[in-house]
């Protein structure tokens, strides 16, 4: 279990991260969402210890987190948004290198390697160097790295950024068998279906202050699970129902450019942004 407790992050007169408190269970896919400048990365760096908090503190399994925690540090594997691997090596070599850096041996090192790029779907591309990758295969080798030394936690900024649909949709599904094992998946997106997708709970933060907590199927009936979309010259505007009969009824009324679908995530994200989180 992770615990944030009043954590809060100042850069100078820039408060990042403000009084942030939140439970994220053993187990669990945990989003993070908001805004860009919200305070998602920063809450990240300060959960894999890149950063250290102003003031509050962070909670692994009741112990707290800092730089001198090798145990609780040794539980969590992070992947930023940026790659982070050596152009001119291959699979194996990113693999090893990682491992050596871990003093895993080396028949330890060659058996995880073998394992996790199978698990991702890699192994026949193992020779093949970093510069010749996909954006997608970069992100699989990523997390292949991060699982090498079988944390229990994982960290994930952005994991999909730039990828193409199809290669999205391989992470989730390469996500989904992580957190199937168990494994605590902490991730933050822009992609509000991603996040509707995987997680049990998320977190809507802006200004680095906690705005909404719930399971994105909650939220969603919050607002009312029925949306009538009427399409203008210049805009797009939304409304929400909780009853079918009330949206249908509703788009009975309505002009020729409106149509009824079903809420997401995505439309909960925009309501709270244009009203609550600017």
């Amino acid at each position: 279990m992770i615990e944030l407790k009043e954590l809060t992050k100042q850069f100078d007169d820039f408060t990042a991260v403000d009084h942030l408190s939140l439970t994220v269970e053993t187990g669990e896919f945990f989003g993070l969402l908001g805004p860009n400048g919200a305070g998602k990365t920063t809450t990240i760096s300060m959960m894999s210890t890149v950063l250290l908090p102003t003031s509050g503190e962070i909670l692994v399994d009741g112990i707290k987190l800092d730089r001198k925690a090798s145990e609780q540090k040794r539980k969590l594997s992070v992947i930023t948004q940026e790659y982070s691997m050596r152009q001119d090596m291959n699979m194996k070599e990113v693999m090893e290198y990682q491992g050596r850096l871990y003093f895993l041996s080396r028949n330890e090192i060659r058996s995880r390697t073998e394992e996790l790029l199978n698990f991702a779907g890699l192994w026949e591309y193992r020779n093949r160097t970093v510069r010749h990758l996909s954006g997608g295969m970069k992100r699989k080798l990523m997390i292949c790295r991060a699982l090498l030394i079988e944390p229990e936690i994982l960290l994930l900024d952005e994991p999909t950024a730039g990828m193409d649909a199809l290669s999205r949709r391989q992470m989730w599904n390469l996500l989904r068998k992580l957190n199937g094992k168990n494994m605590t998946i902490i991730l933050t997106t822009h992609y509000m279906e991603e996040a509707q997708a995987l997680c049990n709970r998320v977190a809507l933060i802006n200004r680095g202050t906690l705005q909404k907590l719930d399971t994105p199927d909650h939220l969603i009936s919050e607002l009312g699970a029925y949306a009538v979309d009427e399409t203008a010259e210049d805009s797009l505007v939304s409304r929400y129902f909780h009853e079918r009969e009330e949206a249908i009824q509703y788009l009975s009324k309505a002009g020729e450019h409106a149509a009824l679908r079903a809420t997401t995530l995505e439309d909960v994200f925009v309501e709270c942004a244009g009203r609550k989180l600017v």
